[in-house]
């Protein structure tokens, strides 16, 4: 494990709250790399919900920031907002840290803000239409890309 994954679980563990620039696509649009932050707190494991988005570390050290798809019996179930596959069943003490709130264009965001949980329920909800709603995407992107060069 490099120490920046050492650093921020030792600052949440000692109850710090940190901000990170989340990396990757597997967020969007929640998160723009290089362009969004990410606030976050530790979390007691028996209090998660469907919806929240954790951080969690997989086993081979690697730190993630998706959210709960679902909880049972034998585990957490993650996905990120701009996924098709769900992750799990992962084990609660893997969670390190929730999301409490982001910061866009320098403007901090709450997760208990209204529109934002309306926004998260309807997302989550969403999963099993992702997949026609990327084909649409990809389709309109590819007639405007050949409208252009006609």
């Amino acid at each position: 494990m490099n120490k920046d994954v050492l650093d921020i679980l030792d600052l949440l563990e000692e109850g710090e709250t940190i901000q990170i620039k989340p990396q990757g696509y597997s967020m969007y649009p929640m998160f723009i790399p290089g362009r969004d932050s990410a606030i976050i707190r530790a979390v007691e494991q028996t209090k998660l919900k469907r919806g929240e988005v954790v951080l969690y570390k997989r086993d081979h050290g690697i730190l993630v920031l998706h959210r709960i798809w679902k909880i049972d019996s034998k585990g957490i179930y993650m996905n990120g907002d701009n996924q098709l596959i769900i992750e799990g069943p992962l084990r609660l003490d893997q969670v390190k840290g929730i999301l409490v709130a982001f910061v866009r264009n320098n403007k901090t965001i709450s997760t208990q803000n209204l529109l934002y949980k309306m926004i998260a329920y309807i997302w989550i909800n969403m999963l099993p239409l992702r997949g026609l709603m990327h084909a649409i995407v990809r389709k309109v992107r590819k007639i405007h890309i050949k409208g252009k060069l006609n």
